[in-house]
């Protein structure tokens, strides 16, 4: 709709804009449409609601002859409710009342009474942004009746129009400033210490956790480069960051941080991060020196123990083979039966402590040792004989596929052995009673493969990695027990001497655990 103003309206149009646009602070913005449209037209009172997207008020301003009147919440809903400004915001369209004593949508206060002030003129209109939504409700009322006409209204709704803009603006501003508020305290109160660099690593931006550390002052640190208070894993971030100029998720590796004359272990983790003014990265290095220092501490702990235990165990198994060969001519059977269970207890336990010693030993890179050349039935026969009473309380059939004159192998025995009976053990735990077993090896070039394959309930596919992994264990239901190191030790053990280890599977169709070793070359 086309409007034709008048030169002094023209003039507080233009007068409102510039106001509208000189300042995103909410309050301000309001109060000075109201005072500016109640003065041109002499009203002796103005109102402004700020309504939220659900139509409920959020703010309002009053101005009574030119002064910022206080307001009650009570009397914006009562308006909003009975008024005239109510009518408005239902019927989404804008309102002159000639007299307020004749009209039934005017909400008559005690000052309207004729002894008082006496009736009056009123426009209300609805402030709207994109087309219908309706942010706000602007009300003026003059003290004459029959004073407002037609362009006063119009003029209203054009001050109105750039209102809405102007409150739009003042959210989006008002919206981001407390995000950014959010971020900043997000960012300082971390308890990690986090810079911001540019992409030569000068140093942007640092939370409070990094003086903290550091001990160095904002204006020193705004002078010095990423690098020089870690070493950069530049294999990971590319020369020049050029890795991260592509990639959008964040990169990690381990590093030191430099603290003083201190030295921190620190996880880095760096992504790209955009920000107002631009593109940037954001290092985060969190201190992880005292978890390993308590990783090293258990560790140690874990080892000596079981170094410890080695040497009690295997003064009982001596104690009770000597006593088996005591009481080998007296033939009691009931007491041969009990020193049996108690030699083959002893000794998992011992097989059990030394698969944890190794995997100390080989986690931390120490290198096999005790390599000799072996024959594949040195292995395979002691670890049969370790399984042979398990199975054969569960009825179990176990088939041998080993010909002669595979070769020898080139490994440690007693490590390897301990490899093939934890194969079998859980092939006799996992396997059905009267299940069957197959125990097999064959000559592969320089490797001999050596597998261990059942007729059980077979492993899926997503467990076939995460079973070689320490303290994973696999739940199927059955009433074994275990910590979850058997397969985590084959796995170190078999690549320690520079083979593999690997299952194949399928749910109900029993497993087939392979493993390769290498070949005794002369």
């Amino acid at each position: 709709m086309e409007h034709n103003f008048s030169k002094d309206s023209l003039e507080l149009l233009y007068e409102i804009s510039r106001e509208l646009v000189s300042s995103l602070d909410f309050n301000l913005v309001l109060a000075r449409v109201l005072q500016l449209s109640a003065n041109n037209v002499g009203a002796e009172r103005g109102v402004l609601i700020v309504l939220d997207e659900a139509l409920n008020p959020v703010q309002a301003v009053i101005v009574y002859q030119g002064q910022l009147m206080q307001y009650k919440d009570e009397d914006v809903h009562a308006i909003l409710r009975g008024g005239m400004a109510g009518w408005v915001l239902r019927n989404r369209q804008a309102v002159l009342i000639g007299d307020t004593s004749q009209d039934e949508r005017w909400l008559h206060r005690p000052d309207d009474d004729l002894n008082r002030s006496g009736p009056k003129s009123a426009i209300c209109v609805p402030i709207q942004i994109a087309g219908d939504r309706i942010v706000g409700i602007l009300t003026i009322v003059h003290p004459e009746p029959g004073f407002f006409r037609q362009e006063h209204l119009e003029l209203l709704q054009a001050i109105a129009d750039q209102a809405g803009i102007a409150i739009h603006n003042a959210r989006l501003y008002r919206s981001l400033e407390t995000a950014q508020q959010r971020y900043h305290d997000l960012f300082d109160d971390n308890i990690d210490p986090i810079f911001i660099t540019d992409w030569n690593g000068k140093i942007i931006e640092a939370n409070r956790m990094v003086f903290q550390t550091i001990g160095l002052s904002r204006e020193v640190l705004a002078e010095r480069s990423i690098t020089d208070f870690h070493s950069v894993d530049w294999e990971v971030v590319g020369q020049k960051f050029e890795n991260l100029s592509f990639n959008s998720g964040t990169l990690f590796y381990e590093s030191e941080l430099l603290s003083g004359n201190k030295k921190l272990e620190v996880e880095v983790y760096v992504r790209r991060c955009d920000l107002n003014d631009g593109t940037y990265l954001q290092w985060i290095l969190r201190d992880v020196s005292e978890r390993k220092a308590l990783e090293e501490m258990r560790e140690s702990l874990m080892a000596t123990i079981y170094h410890d235990l080695r040497s009690p165990l295997s003064n009982v198994l001596s104690s009770l083979d000597l006593i088996k060969s005591s009481l080998a001519e007296k033939q009691n059977t009931e007491l041969d039966r009990l020193i049996d269970i108690a030699l083959r207890s002893s000794d998992r336990v011992q097989r059990l402590t030394g698969s944890l010693l190794d995997i100390y030993r080989l986690e931390a890179g120490q290198p096999v040792e005790n390599r000799k050349k072996v024959d594949v039935s040195r292995i395979t026969q002691p670890a049969l004989k370790a399984v042979e009473v398990n199975a054969e309380a569960r009825q179990m059939k176990i088939t041998q596929h080993v010909p002669p004159g595979l070769g020898k192998l080139w490994v440690d025995e007693d490590m390897i052995q301990r490899v093939l009976i934890n194969l079998l053990d859980n092939a006799v735990k996992y396997t059905p009673a009267h299940g069957h077993i197959e125990l097999g090896a064959v000559s592969q070039g320089d490797f001999i493969k050596i597998w261990v394959k059942d007729n059980g309930p077979g492993i899926p596919d997503e467990a076939q990695n995460q079973i070689f992994e320490k303290f994973s264990r696999l739940q199927t239901g059955t009433k074994w027990k275990g910590i979850g190191l058997g397969l985590a030790f084959c796995r170190l053990a078999v690549e320690a001497h520079g083979g593999r280890i690997w299952v194949d599977s399928a749910e109900g169709e029993g497993s087939c655990f392979q493993m390769t070793l290498p070949v005794a070359r002369e």
